[in-house]
């Protein structure tokens, strides 16, 4: 059975931004992390993917750190990499979004991903 596997859409490097509690997170929680982020080359210590077109296979889940109208563009090319869930963080959540994904056969989980992997965003600090 290989090892769980998430992207982190909106990934950052900074540690006081949840698209780096994210990743650090998930990276604790066991799962082997895309971050992508078309700015940086590495978060804590992860090679960062540009786009979700680039990772090297479909990860279990996608993660959305962006804000809503960019996470809906992102949708048809979360759909074509194969992945079928995603987390769609509270404020990069909205109907629009969830009735895309629907469209797209992806399930749109509107909810903090952090608080999936049994920790919450206070368990990591800021520096």
């Amino acid at each position: 059975m290989s090892q769980k596997s998430i992207a982190i859409i909106g990934a950052s490097s900074n540690r006081s931004k949840y698209g780096n509690k994210a990743v650090r997170a998930w990276k604790q929680a066991g799962y082997t992390v895309y971050p992508i982020n078309p700015k940086d080359d590495t978060i804590e210590g992860l090679k960062v993917y540009r786009s979700v077109s680039d990772l090297p296979e479909p990860p279990d889940y996608a993660n959305l750190y962006v804000a809503p109208a960019i996470g809906i563009k992102l949708l048809e090319e979360i759909a074509k990499k194969g992945i079928k869930e995603v987390f769609a963080n509270p404020g990069a959540d909205s109907e629009e979004m969830v009735e895309r994904g629907n469209e797209l056969g992806i399930t749109v989980m509107r909810a903090c991903s952090i608080v999936a992997t049994g920790k919450t965003p206070m368990d990591f600090p800021d520096e």
